[in-house]
């Protein structure tokens, strides 16, 4: 019935500091990109593999409960070939990440950084 995700809709609250976030830090390509003015939000569709993310900016949305046990979305992974260098990249970029620790399910390297508005990101390898 289910054949991939299709994408994955992410709210952020500036425009600026969101949308260097996602491109200029972490490489995300800009498919497409509006502002839909009846709604006074921004739209940016990011490519991310096959899938894309769908980035809103609303400037009044309501902030993230608690981190990251809130209902709803618990947090986004990303697979990458190796956390080591992944952290020293983002590290780098000035954005910090969680220490390193090891799956205890899938014994895979994994650590969390957030986005500007708190949101959990996983890195996974």
């Amino acid at each position: 019935m289910f054949h991939q995700i299709h994408h994955i809709a992410i709210i952020g609250t500036n425009y600026e500091r969101s949308r260097h976030f996602y491109v200029d830090l972490l490489g995300f390509k800009v498919v497409r990109e509006h502002y839909r003015e009846e709604r006074d939000d921004y739209k940016i569709d990011l490519a991310c593999g096959g899938q894309e993310i769908e980035l809103f900016i609303i400037r009044q949305a309501p902030k993230r409960p608690s981190y990251p046990e809130a209902t709803g979305l618990r947090h986004l992974a990303f697979r990458v070939e190796s956390v080591e260098d992944t952290v020293c990249a983002l590290h780098a970029k000035g954005i910090r990440t969680e220490p390193i620790r090891i799956d205890a399910y899938t014994g895979g390297k994994m650590t969390f950084f957030q986005d500007p508005d708190g949101l959990p990101l996983e890195i996974h390898e």
